[in-house]
């Protein structure tokens, strides 16, 4: 199993893109995730970062696409994300990355006005058209569990509700560690999902508020997650999610926290058999 890191960690840093790409295979991750918006991405910085990326022997496995109102009730605000998403698949193809993970919006208007069946369908149907170009580009979508009360998706029954509707053997689940933790989500319901699960992120939290701490600066009990994560079969990544450093000037030192403090708990459960070498 790989040990990644979302590159989002080094954002509002010191650490520009070719920089925080070789910092990343340094410290000794097998992997990087790429959050990038292909609409703001020109030429050159997408060549950047593939360059980069096969100069450091580090393989992207997904790009990161954000589209809250791919189930919206306008038709071409709709039309806009799916569009949009469809150019970060491109992005990932151009850069052979595995999947796209994808984030859904939340329902909206407190359910009140547009019923949360027809904003539900729309979701589905959004993604049923995406999963059919991911799979004509041979790339997955891994679909995020969101914490947040209003999210489509929020638990792992849900999460398995919408796999099934989309019905698409292209569209499996992200499983963000901390995001179970917050739901209160017990270890044992992510058997429910064994075979469609498409990528994981880690991070910490204080246990009430969405976090992207270093593993150990809040209250999450990783082992029993990712103990059952591996005996799911799983076999892909294991994403860093670190966000909003105290000290944007101590980036590398975050980093490596969170690095170190993951890998050994991936070796204790023989999820990585061995720490990773240097590029230099």
């Amino acid at each position: 199993m790989q040990l990644g890191l979302i590159n989002s960690a080094w954002f509002g840093s010191p650490v520009g893109t070719a920089e925080g790409i070789r910092k990343t295979r340094q410290i000794g991750f097998d992997s990087i995730d790429i959050f990038a918006d292909p609409l703001e991405t020109d030429i050159k910085e997408r060549r950047l970062i593939r360059d980069t990326c096969r100069e450091q022997g580090l393989p992207v496995v997904s790009v990161v696409c954000v589209a809250l109102g791919i189930a919206d009730f306008n038709n071409t605000v709709r039309r806009f994300h799916i569009d949009r998403a469809r150019k970060h698949f491109d992005l990932g193809y151009d850069l052979n990355a595995r999947n796209l993970l994808l984030v859904l919006g939340e329902y909206i208007w407190q359910q009140e006005v547009i019923t949360p069946a027809d904003q539900w369908k729309w979701g589905v149907d959004s993604v049923q058209e995406l999963g059919d170009y991911a799979a004509s580009l041979g790339l997955e979508i891994a679909l995020e569990l969101e914490p947040f009360h209003l999210s489509l998706v929020n638990n792992v029954k849900e999460m398995r509700r919408f796999l099934d509707d989309v019905a698409r053997p292209s569209v499996k689940a992200n499983l963000d560690i901390s995001h179970l933790a917050l739901t209160h989500t017990p270890a044992s319901e992510i058997q429910d999902l064994r075979g469609r699960i498409a990528h994981v992120h880690l991070s910490d939290c204080d246990g009430k508020k969405h976090g992207d701490l270093p593993p150990g600066r809040g209250v999450v009990e990783f082992m029993p997650y990712l103990e059952a994560i591996r005996d799911t079969g799983f076999n892909g990544a294991v994403s860093i999610e670190l966000e909003y450093s105290p000290d944007p000037n101590k980036i590398v030192d975050w980093v490596e926290e969170a690095y170190r403090e993951t890998d050994k708990m991936m070796r204790q459960l023989k999820m990585r058999e061995a720490r990773q070498a240097a590029a230099g």
